[in-house]
């Protein structure tokens, strides 16, 4: 191996090493901060109750029961409306059968003048798909692996309190969407694959290596060091084969290129301070499109990931002689044909292994609540 595979490799398990141990001091203040688990100076539910108690305001409250600090943030609500005198918010929880698309819309037809979804991005995908549309705001107590949205719109994460301050006082900011429709699945996986809806998306659907990665990511590790076990499922995926394409553009003809990755982007920033879409603003009325290439193995990556933390601070590598690169435009719609079928995702769920797929922006569709600053 040349010396500069060695030297990625190093810089790579630092990284991670690093990021590691940053993950695991975080959760230990995140711990602390347990809703529902008194300190000497904190009873259960004491500053949520300041945040519940607009009058008049219908809340409702969307939860994945399967997270760990649910139960005791449902208490902590309730004892919060409770200490005002108000009625008890609406609480719904998602199920296997229905991850909160369903939920979303009884609340809706309840009367919520706000919907909280509490949970992952796979939580949060499903309410704003309920709310696209309706002008009903949505609010994000993020509590997932990811947390894509509410990264990319500055919402607190590891902080489920201030996390429901904002979505009952802040203010209301309307964002576009995306959606991901498959047109053609690949005939090896079209049983297991069959569904031919649109699939919402709020910051990145993508096929290729992204969307590789995150089919063979382990649950378990997963759920252990969060985010970081993509990156564990990506370095299995390094050495694989580029994949032939071809991606029209708007009313572009349609080109072809080999390449490894593809992304269709609302907005672009990820986990670890990462920004795979620079340009993108997720209320522009633009989807921003990446094509991401690499040669010569490991050292390609290594490149890649540097381009993609240069980009990320305002900095732009155009010279044409570069073993990782990513390509960069902008459209309202992208279709992308997939010769021998690719996976892919949109916001961190597989859709399944796909050969033909397009996709579009739905411009100022969903309202959020954001910070109020």
């Amino acid at each position: 191996m040349a010396w500069e595979g060695w030297v990625a490799i190093v810089a790579g398990v630092l990284a991670l090493v690093a990021l590691a141990l940053g993950l695991a001091a975080w959760r230990r203040v995140r711990d602390r901060r347990l809703v529902g688990w008194p300190d000497e100076d904190r009873p259960p539910g004491r500053h949520v109750a300041e945040t519940v108690a607009r009058d008049g305001t219908v809340l409702a409250f969307v939860a994945n029961p399967t997270k760990p600090d649910v139960p005791a943030l449902k208490v902590a609500i309730e004892h919060a409306a409770a200490s005002q005198g108000l009625g008890v918010p609406l609480w719904f929880e998602t199920t296997v059968e229905d991850p909160g698309v369903g939920q979303a819309r009884t609340a809706v037809a309840a009367g919520a003048d706000v919907v909280v979804a509490i949970g992952g991005d796979g939580t949060v995908r499903a309410v704003a798909e309920a709310l696209v549309g309706t002008r009903v705001p949505m609010g994000i107590v993020p509590l997932g692996t990811g947390n894509l949205l509410a990264r990319n719109l500055d919402l607190p994460v590891g902080d489920a309190l201030a996390a429901i301050q904002v979505a009952v006082e802040g203010r209301d900011r309307t964002i576009d969407v995306g959606w991901l429709h498959v047109d053609r699945f690949d005939d090896e996986e079209r049983e297991l694959t069959d569904d031919v809806r649109d699939h919402l998306f709020l910051v990145i659907a993508g096929l290729g290596f992204d969307a590789a990665m995150v089919a063979d990511t382990d649950e378990t590790l997963k759920a252990r060091v969060g985010w970081l076990a993509y990156f564990v499922a990506g370095f299995r995926h390094l050495h694989g084969a580029r994949t032939r394409v071809r991606v029209r553009i708007d009313d572009q003809p349609a080109a072809g290129t080999r390449l490894r990755s593809i992304l269709v982007g609302n907005c672009g920033r990820l986990p670890g301070g990462l920004t795979l879409l620079p340009d993108a603003v997720v209320d522009d009325g633009w989807l921003d499109v990446a094509a991401i290439d690499t040669r010569a193995g490991i050292a390609g990556w290594a490149q890649l990931f540097g381009e993609v933390v240069l980009q990320g601070v305002g900095v732009r590598n155009d010279l044409p002689a570069k073993i990782g690169r990513i390509d960069h435009t902008r459209a309202r719609r992208v279709r992308i044909v997939v010769r021998g079928g690719e996976y892919a995702q949109v916001d961190g769920e597989v859709v399944g292994r796909v050969a033909e797929v397009s996709a579009r922006v739905d411009p100022g569709a969903l309202v959020v609540r954001v910070p109020a600053g």
